[in-house]
């Protein structure tokens, strides 16, 4: 029977990686102990069928599991993430009848950990062109060479899955393979140095001529949108555990929110502040906005599980919840800043550092803009020259 998400991560466990947080977020550290803990209870094999060694998960239920750790430690499943994107692509994909990432499975229940090398500093065209040069090899594998910002996992990955643009045939492609940590052409520059989310230590990597070997190519695409799997796979992946995990942020807040104002007392009444009306009415707003979050993320997860149909109407989706997620959680981590008075200003309280983790949700995509405008063009069509 699969563990459920309190068994995966009990609250011993939890309680655990939050006492962490504080002390790898104050020295700028990879979650080593967490992750490692992590490992033994083979939760990075959730997403990985448990014919092949994994926790059989679905993306509802490792939703579930990453907003579960977030609400402890965020900079841990922040880091995490990057490794179930992958896996949950190649879960999606063998779903979907496309089982050519089936070796990230295999190799992940042998514990092999898949980095996300795939962002690029002033790239807004994201998934869908590239300033990194794929150049093809004679054995038919390719080289890559370009900078990759905001790679997760940077002390840990074994295997980096990245793209390229190889410009040498008629048509642009876009190639996308994995490389090997042992593999040469290639530095992690150690520039992590972040407001909030420093446990991950998404530090950039500088690919220098560095090779996939050919069995590691495993996608070429043309340059712009299109409706490949890999794509689809993707971004519903990485839009679905990255709402959890600010999902889990979120819940947290309203969780401190409440212990805070239950030991304060007015001077002024001589009472609790939890019953100052005021107060009860941000925390009841806090509350309520997360109770709209909850059924939105858990309802298009099962949707990519069981293989739902949305049509075109799939990445609108997929981009709202992102949004409302990360815009949700910096709203009810305000509120409990707000009603837990000054302590929480100062650094190396918990909500002091959720404030400051919970804003790295403006930076992942989609961005708020980016949302707005695939939404509008779902109903409204583009806009006309």
């Amino acid at each position: 029977m699969t563990k459920t998400a309190e068994e995966l991560l009990p609250e011993t466990m939890l309680a655990t990686f939050r006492s962490r947080a504080a002390g790898y977020d104050e020295a700028n550290s990879f979650c080593h102990e967490d992750f490692a803990d992590l490992q033994a209870a083979d939760y990075l094999k959730m997403l990985v069928p448990d014919v092949d060694g994994g926790l059989g998960y679905g993306l509802r239920q490792a939703s579930l599991a990453q907003l579960r750790l977030a609400s402890a430690a965020p900079a841990t499943a922040l880091a995490v993430n990057m490794h179930l994107v992958w896996t949950g692509v190649a879960q999606v994909m063998r779903a979907r009848g496309d089982r050519s990432l089936d070796f990230v499975l295999e190799e992940a229940s042998r514990g092999e950990i898949f980095g996300f090398g795939v962002s690029e500093a002033g790239n807004d065209h994201v998934l869908f062109d590239s300033t990194t040069v794929a150049a093809p090899q004679d054995d038919g594998g390719y080289s890559f060479t370009g900078t990759k910002v905001f790679t997760s996992l940077s002390p840990v990955w074994t295997r980096l899955g990245t793209f390229g643009r190889d410009d040498d045939g008629d048509e642009p492609q876009l190639v996308w393979a994995f490389i090997d940590r042992e593999a040469p052409g290639y530095r992690i520059k150690d520039d992590w140095n972040t407001l909030g989310m420093r446990a991950s230590q998404s530090n950039t990597t500088v690919l220098d001529g560095v090779r996939a070997r050919p069995e590691r190519v495993f996608r070429k695409l043309p340059v712009g949108p299109n409706p490949d799997p890999l794509i689809f796979g993707i971004f519903s992946c990485f839009e679905i555990l990255l709402a959890s995990v600010y999902a889990g942020i979120g819940a947290r807040g309203v969780e401190l929110a409440v212990e805070n104002v239950r030991r304060r007392t007015s001077l002024k009444t001589g009472r609790s502040y939890a019953q100052d009306p005021d107060i009860r009415w941000r925390i009841a707003d806090a509350a309520i906005e997360m109770d709209g979050l909850y059924p939105q993320l858990e309802s298009i997860a099962r949707d990519v599980d069981t293989l739902v149909d949305h049509g075109p109407m799939w990445f609108p989706k997929l981009a709202s919840v992102k949004v409302r997620a990360t815009e949700t959680a910096k709203r009810v981590v305000e509120h409990a800043v707000r009603v837990s008075g000054g302590g929480g200003y100062y650094r190396g309280s918990e909500l002091e550092r959720l404030y400051r983790d919970v804003l790295a949700g403006l930076y992942h995509p989609s961005d708020d803009e980016s949302a707005h405008g695939t939404v509008a063009n779902a109903w409204l069509g583009p806009i006309e020259d």
